[in-house]
């Protein structure tokens, strides 16, 4: 009896009918029915979300490995920022994609800023049941994570560091090198956030300051008057541009149609000019 096969999904000849032949010469999902290739399926996905688990597992502890007293400066500030627990915060932090962020931020001649977004993101529970158009309830959630700050949308709370100099960050000068700061933007609302920041805290540290490094006269100091004068200058225009933004200036609508009902004949426009 004359056999022919096709890999690769192409047409399978035979001359012969006997099921010894086929089984013999066909791969096996071929033969297996429909419902023990989707239990197969089933198993490796199993067992591949195991692996991946593992490897998450790994990952995760190698991270914890690498906290000195550099991330836990870190942690303790955005745990007092936030209202988060240091365990929490550290957890949260081994578990982000981002991780590699902060060691760029440590580095000599690193990354000038490490920044964290703190606002509600869409989380599908892994427990969800599918609507009937195939799609599944998404719940909003608090969530702390790294961000470079150009690809997610910015709704809630900023917790920034910066760095003061390229010098390598170490344990021991961490709080000396490192600025930690926040900045809220609750509902997405940008503009009065850094109007806030500015006005309480950024211009009333400024002017309470003493230490102008080579500035010896200080807030005395024309130069430092003047900067003084220009950033108060900016959050005056910061607010008044939000205000417009937001129509609480409004102008009064005219009715025009009492002025110009009368008017017959040019003379009356030019006189009503």
């Amino acid at each position: 009896t004359e056999s022919k096969y096709h890999s690769h999904g192409e047409n399978l000849k035979t001359g012969s009918t006997n099921l010894g032949s086929a089984v013999t010469g066909s791969s096996l999902t071929t033969v297996l029915p429909a419902s023990s290739t989707v239990k197969k399926s089933i198993v490796l996905s199993s067992e591949s979300r195991k692996e991946l688990a593992k490897q998450v597992k790994v990952t995760k502890e190698e991270r914890r490995a690498q906290i000195d007293g550099r991330h836990r400066y870190l942690i303790s500030r955005l745990a007092d920022g936030i209202d988060l627990s240091e365990q929490q915060v550290e957890e949260i932090i081994i578990s982000d994609d981002k991780f590699q962020l902060i060691e760029q931020f440590f580095a000599p001649s690193g990354l000038k800023k490490l920044l964290f977004f703190y606002q509600d993101v869409l989380q599908q529970k892994s427990n969800a049941s599918l609507r009937p158009d195939g799609s599944t309830n998404n719940l909003p959630q608090k969530k702390l994570f790294i961000t470079m700050g150009s690809t997610e949308d910015f709704t809630g709370t900023c917790a920034f560091f910066l760095r003061r100099s390229d010098e390598v960050i170490t344990a021991s000068n961490v709080s000396q090198e490192v600025n930690f700061g926040m900045f809220d933007c609750t509902n997405g609302n940008i503009l009065q956030g850094l109007e806030f920041f500015l006005s309480q805290i950024m211009i009333p540290s400024l002017k309470s300051q003493q230490n102008w490094g080579a500035v010896k006269e200080g807030l005395k100091n024309s130069q430092i008057q003047e900067f003084l004068y220009a950033v108060d200058k900016f959050v005056s225009t910061l607010s008044s541009s939000r205000q417009n933004i937001e129509d609480k200036i409004q102008l009064t609508k005219v009715d025009v149609d009492i002025y110009v009902r009368n008017l017959q004949n040019p003379s009356d426009y030019i006189t009503a000019g």
